[in-house]
């Protein structure tokens, strides 16, 4: 059984800051910490040894830059096999070109995980990958902290439906795991039925298979604001 690491980090990442004229870096390639938020991603996988290999969707513009910092600055990322494809408009358009260029056996596992959420451990990673060799598919997961409220949308605002009990939510996190046979059944389905999804689990979910969850962390974090930027700053100096 080998296990891959898709990564889809094509997005532009426009509610970190608005979109003008001038060239800012999209959020996978802000610094944090002096270095790019995508490499303290890759450096968690990189150092797992259970990974056999990473997929980077990236745009394609971005692809020859990022590769050439990798070698000149970071080239221990490269001692694992690292492969990049071009990215789609969407998250599900950049997976389903990393999924499709897999060389892959129907149990090989196939994780998924968000390009600026570098706070994960190789723990989790791991316990994803007993997970799915038991369940065939699994998500990290950090039990709701606040009460969940269901409301409908209104021209004059939204409106309270029902409060939803906090012991039957979970806030999904990545890594997301999958057999890699699912995973690309449920990507075949959802590009014949037009379906888009937010999340790989929900396309697993739509197809009726069970899906695990294994215990997150609050510091796993994605970082997609400004303030979220804020906080990992703040866990990264805990942490060093």
């Amino acid at each position: 059984m080998k296990v891959f690491v898709i990564i889809p980090a094509a997005g532009l990442g426009t509610r970190m800051a608005p979109p003008s004229p001038a060239k800012t870096p999209t959020k996978q390639f802000k610094q944090l910490g002096g270095v790019p938020i995508l490499v303290h991603t890759l450096r968690v996988f990189a150092s797992t040894p259970a990974v056999g290999e990473i997929v980077i969707a990236l745009r394609k513009d971005e692809t020859a830059g990022f590769q050439a910092q990798l070698e000149k600055q970071y080239p221990e990322l490269l001692r694992k096999s690292l492969r990049f494809v071009e990215g789609g408009e969407h998250r599900q358009n950049s997976v389903a070109n990393a999924l499709a260029s897999l060389t892959a056996a129907p149990d090989d596992i196939v994780l998924v995980h968000d390009a600026v959420r570098p706070f994960l451990t190789s723990e989790m990673i791991v316990s994803v990958i007993q997970a799915v060799e038991k369940h065939s598919a699994a998500i990290v997961g950090w039990p709701a902290v606040d009460t969940v409220k269901q409301v409908e949308r209104t021209a004059d605002g939204a409106i309270v439906k029902a409060t939803i009990p906090r012991a039957s939510i979970v806030m999904a996190q990545t890594p997301q795991g999958f057999r890699y046979d699912i995973l690309k059944k449920v990507f075949d389905d959802a590009l014949a039925d037009g379906f888009l999804a937010t999340d790989e689990a929900s396309m697993v979910e739509r197809a009726g298979f069970p899906v695990a969850v294994v215990m997150g962390s609050p510091k796993n974090i994605k970082i997609t604001t400004p303030a979220d930027m804020e906080l990992a700053e703040f866990y990264l100096k805990g942490s060093g």
